[in-house]
Formats: C-alpha cells, sequence, structure tokens
C-alpha cells in the first residue's frame, strides 16, 4: 500500500510534468453587491472581480425577512472575466419580504 507521501510525490511530480503550479491557491477578498430588489422578495448578487487576470469566483450573502428565523442564504461560485463585474445569481425569499443583508463576503482565486 503506498503511504501518504508517496502519493504526494507522485501528484507533485505529475503536477509538474504537464505545467501545474503544485502551490496552493491563493483567494483574495474582492468587492461584492447583495442588493434587496424592488418588491423585496428577491435578491441580486453581483461581484466585481478586481485581480489582474481570469479567476474563479464565490460570494455568499444572507438577509434578514419580516418573518422571525428566516434568513435565506445563498452561495454563487463561477468564473468571472478580469475587471468585470458580473451578476453571480439571484435568491428569493420563499415568499417573506427581505429587511436587510446581515452577511456577506466574497472572494476570487487567480
Amino acid at each position: 500500500m503506498a503511504s501518504f507521501t508517496d502519493l504526494r510525490s507522485a501528484i507533485s511530480g505529475l503536477a509538474a510534468a504537464i505545467g501545474i503550479a503544485a502551490g496552493p491557491a491563493l483567494a483574495e477578498s474582492v468587492p461584492f453587491k447583495c442588493t434587496i430588489l424592488p418588491g423585496a422578495e428577491v435578491a441580486s448578487i453581483t461581484i466585481t472581480n478586481s485581480l489582474g487576470r481570469d479567476a474563479s469566483c464565490m460570494v455568499t450573502c444572507r438577509f434578514s425577512t419580516t418573518r422571525y428565523n428566516n434568513n435565506p442564504q445563498i452561495t454563487c461560485a463561477k468564473p468571472v472575466p478580469s475587471g468585470m463585474e458580473l451578476e453571480m445569481c439571484q435568491l428569493t425569499s420563499g415568499g417573506d419580504k427581505m429587511v436587510a443583508l446581515t452577511e456577506g463576503f466574497a472572494e476570487c482565486t487567480r
């Protein structure tokens, strides 16, 4: 049975042979907007890739609603071209009116 070290060495060697960097990917915080749309039952989740190259981006937004303990949250991920602002997704509240953004973050990885 191969050890973890042997497996890791084999993967690193394969990555080097095909030109993939063996180092970890670094995520960087980027600008985002979690906007409650008119009618307050849908939110638009937008991100801006402020990195110098195309990147894989992820954004998470959580909202409060008029109903107790109903805090819809969404996480969206997709590639975003460099310098571009892009709507990542939309979130519906399930019929309750959204009141405010309670938590959110976004990051892109080169």
